[in-house]
């Protein structure tokens, strides 16, 4: 089930889509730790200018990843693009994906994104210009089109192939659906038909039973996830253990998540320092006491807590009483 992006070979068909404010380095390592075969970077503007910024610096952090390193940049103009493509590639990114797939308002406003898509000269403009500023593998994240009246997915993924990009992300909604309503695949399978790079499929797929059926319906060589992995990293490993036997695994025990939910935020606080990493910490215990199903007051606890030591103190005060309670059921 491997797949190759120009020289890497990607082992695992299951990958980590690239999200803003989540897929930071911590998180990319964890995700490729339980079984991701590619991990996408968070979206980084591809306005040099800006990247001086707190939130920048921390996107442009290449040396530490792991391998292949793919980092995804976001613009609409063909020649910033470019300019950014080869500063993160002196930065050490092995891969260059393109965002023409973030429905934001905040980035579609700005033409970019999936906003770009209406406009496909511009589309043809961006990837040239990209793809002939660097030597790596350079890679590409869509949406099924513009609206349901335009769905030009096809067409810009053969005008991709066709320019030189080597894999191709494909989200089951156009710009227009943002993320409501259900993803379809049919057009997905459509592209897969016609073009011989890679080709991912990506929307709603939330668990092993529906990452197999996306990848035996569109044929993708690969199920991007995205949203469905906050709170639960281990998706990646349940998937591929899926695709692989037909077997569901047995979910991680508690023992097991408190393990790797304290590493994981131990690792923020390391990469993002005591202040900001308490903050971002925040968010992902949040998404694991979601995925746990906690109802008990420690979420609101926890958010209240500005120290790094005494947040790890009661993350493991809370798991203790989880296993005490688990064993007792």
């Amino acid at each position: 089930m491997a797949f190759a992006i120009g020289p890497y070979c990607v082992d695992n068909p299951v990958i980590l889509a690239p999200m803003a404010g989540v897929t930071d380095l911590p998180f990319r390592r964890l995700c490729h730790d339980q079984g991701a075969g590619l991990v996408v970077s968070e979206m980084v503007t591809s306005d040099v200018r800006l990247w001086q910024s707190s939130k920048s610096r921390h996107r442009l952090v290449h040396d530490k990843e792991v391998s292949p390193r793919s980092i995804q940049i976001a613009g609409g103009d063909a020649a910033m693009m470019a300019q950014a493509a080869q500063q993160n590639v002196e930065l050490g990114a092995q891969i260059i994906d393109i965002n023409m797939g973030c429905p934001a308002k905040k980035v579609c406003n700005k033409a970019a994104g999936s906003a770009l898509l209406k406009d496909e000269a511009l589309v043809r403009a961006i990837l040239e210009s990209v793809v002939n500023s660097v030597d790596v593998p350079v890679t590409l994240k869509i949406r099924t089109g513009w609206s349901r009246d335009q769905k030009n997915g096809l067409t810009i993924a053969k005008m991709a192939q066709d320019i030189g990009v080597q894999a191709l992300a494909v989200h089951g909604r156009t710009r227009e659906c943002k993320f409501q309503g259900q993803a379809e695949y049919d057009t997905i399978a459509e592209i897969k038909q016609h073009l011989s790079i890679p080709v991912f499929a990506n929307g709603d797929i939330k668990d092993a039973q529906s990452a197999k059926f996306v990848k035996e319906y569109t044929k993708a060589d690969g199920i991007m996830i995205g949203r469905a992995a906050q709170g639960r990293p281990w998706i990646f490993r349940e998937i591929n253990h899926y695709l692989q036997t037909n077997e569901l695994l047995a979910p991680p025990s508690i023992s097991e998540v408190s393990q790797l939910v304290i590493q994981h935020v131990k690792a923020l606080h390391q990469f993002y320092g005591d202040y900001l990493g308490v903050r971002i910490a925040r968010k992902h215990v949040g998404w694991y006491l979601q995925t746990l199903a906690d109802k008990t007051q420690f979420r609101s606890t926890y958010n209240r807590i500005d120290n790094a030591t005494q947040q790890l103190e009661e993350l493991d005060n809370f798991f203790i009483s989880q296993t005490a309670s688990e064993a007792c059921t």
